[in-house]
């Protein structure tokens, strides 16, 4: 159940990439950041409100909190500010091998993640087409998968070991907190934070469903392997090449239904076999 629950989040991650690029044409990466977790802020209080749950604040809650905000706002910080220095298609794949960074991390690396892993990514490479070549942009995007592996591999532990609400809830509003200077810092245009139909759609995707499935990742590492947790989310570029396809009209060729159907036996063998 915990792995079908990743597994159909990762849909909705899939889904904040079309989202957020028609957004991004209308407001500046760091801003939407903003506002995607402030509204996220405020729908977890609301919850934690609503459902009376005791909001911990300990030193061992507020810690783990603390380590995983940052790999949480190394990985969102690099992507995006190393996306301006490369492709979109460089920064996806790029992203994407925490799938081999959480094992190798781990030291978790047995017969079948190891195969997994390296169908996993065979199929990002089909899908995705990078470029062979190697820039700034790449170097940061190749740190935010790094980053992305610690926070995955942070969340196993820690939501063991503290409340896991009370976790969700200080790393969201660590993250308004940190992103709350972007819309002065990048000194956005008036026009940029007008409420229009494709803002208030890629903030209902990446602040109020994503959110939601954010929580439910954190439910869930409680009791998957992180390992396993990098294998599913490696579906997450299908997923957003299927929903770009549909929804975009962008363009997938037969390589890229080749390399998507790799990923997801990549997921079936890794995470549900054995």
């Amino acid at each position: 159940m915990p792995r079908l629950a990743l597994l159909l989040t990762t849909v909705i991650w899939g889904a904040t990439f079309p989202a957020t690029k028609a957004a991004l044409e209308q407001i500046s990466p760091l801003s939407f950041l903003f506002f995607r977790f402030f509204l996220g802020t405020l729908l977890i209080l609301l919850w934690l409100v609503a459902s009376r749950r005791r909001l911990h604040y300990d030193r061992a809650v507020l810690g783990a909190s603390a380590l995983t905000t940052v790999f949480l706002f190394l990985g969102y910080l690099l992507q995006t500010v190393g996306l301006q220095h490369t492709t979109a298609s460089n920064s996806a794949f790029l992203t994407a091998l925490y799938v081999v960074f959480v094992p190798l991390i781990l030291m978790r690396i047995d017969r079948r993640v190891m195969m997994a892993t390296a169908i996993a990514v065979g199929g990002l490479w089909l899908l995705i087409k990078p470029d062979t070549t190697m820039n700034i942009g790449d170097l940061m995007t190749l740190g935010c998968a790094v980053a992305f592996a610690g926070h995955i591999i942070c969340l196993e532990r820690f939501t063991r070991q503290v409340d896991a609400p009370s976790l969700l809830v200080w790393q969201m509003l660590a993250m308004t907190v940190l992103f709350l200077p972007a819309p002065w810092w990048e000194e956005s245009p008036s026009g940029a934070f007008s409420l229009t139909a494709v803002l208030l759609i890629g903030l209902g995707v990446t602040g109020v469903l994503a959110t939601l499935a954010f929580a439910v990742q954190m439910w869930a590492q409680q009791l998957v392997p992180a390992q396993q947790v990098a294998l599913l989310f490696a579906s997450e570029p299908a997923y957003a090449a299927w929903l770009s396809w549909y929804f975009l009209g962008e363009t997938l060729d037969m390589q890229g239904w080749i390399g998507s159907a790799l990923i997801l036996l990549a997921v079936v063998i890794g995470a549900f076999g054995g």
